[in-house]
């Protein structure tokens, strides 16, 4: 089962637009036409409670609420799922299940506001899962870290376009399975745990990607989808750093080009190449 053969997902209204033209002027008053990203809620309700509003583009609202749910423990079993019904008019995304979630009220009586993009939050319940979690050690070899860099320059599509999304990739060496875009990273992040999920694939020979910052929130949640290596083209938290070696997750950023620092689990990486630079 997957995103796309999902047989219960229902979408009414008009799809949203990834970019939109505008006029901007630069520094000498030239008039330009750019592309901006569109941002726009999405209002996240399981059985018809309120859960959270969520600031995204808009690109695969399904995966994207299945991963949240999925990521704050309140959903486990994706053969329980009835419907999902995205509707753009309301702007609001609506999951049924069959599983019971009784536990609903008062995990969000919990709530802990994270330093994600926008407004991110990892519930009680989540935070009390810390201890158990452990990923898979795997060795990497630094000429698959440069080939899964170059591969990733084929992507960023809206980025390119218009600046001021995130993307986040999950990766076999210069395989990228699957990449997203979106306002904030832990919605591309959610929205690939989604897709992992329900195909019941295992991280654990895959390596994330994000062009963000490594905060605890977006370690956490690629500990919780299994995957041993995480790469960012940009800077690390240390609340992120502490999680990172506490779980095991190999981590790289500052990551472009040739270039990358590891800041957690030097120990796994064979730099086989490194006498030819």
């Amino acid at each position: 089962m997957t995103v796309s053969d999902f047989p219960s997902i229902i979408k009414t209204g008009v799809v949203p637009v990834q970019t939109q033209q505008v006029e901007v002027f630069d520094e000498y008053g030239e008039k330009l036409i750019k592309q901006v990203a569109c941002e726009r809620p999405l209002t996240v309700l399981l059985n018809w409670k309120e859960i959270v509003t969520l600031m995204t583009l808009g690109s695969r609202p399904d995966a994207l609420v299945l991963g949240y749910l999925k990521n704050q423990g309140f959903l486990h079993d994706p053969k329980s799922l009835e419907s999902i019904i995205i509707d753009w008019e309301t702007n609001s995304a609506a999951v049924v299940t069959n599983e019971n979630i009784d536990h609903l009220d008062k995990a969000l009586e919990k709530k802990t506001v994270t330093s994600g993009c926008g407004q991110g939050t990892m519930y009680g319940n989540v935070m009390a899962e810390l201890e158990s979690y452990q990923v898979p050690q795997v060795a990497l070899k630094q000429s698959d870290i440069y080939r899964t860099l170059e591969a990733l320059t084929h992507f960023n599509d809206t980025y390119k376009k218009a600046g001021a999304v995130h993307g986040c990739a999950v990766c076999r060496g210069d395989e990228i399975l699957s990449f997203v875009e979106d306002v904030g990273r832990h919605n591309a992040v959610d929205t690939l745990a989604g897709e992992l999920w329900l195909k019941q694939q295992s991280g654990q020979e895959l390596v994330f990607y994000t062009t963000g910052r490594l905060t605890s929130e977006m370690v956490i949640k690629v500990a919780q989808m299994g995957i041993p290596t995480l790469l960012s083209r940009s800077g690390v938290t240390q609340m992120g750093l502490d999680l990172a070696k506490q779980f095991g997750i190999t981590t790289i950023a500052r990551a472009k080009g040739l270039r990358f620092q590891v800041f957690s689990g030097v120990e796994k990486i064979d730099f086989d190449v490194k006498g030819q630079k």
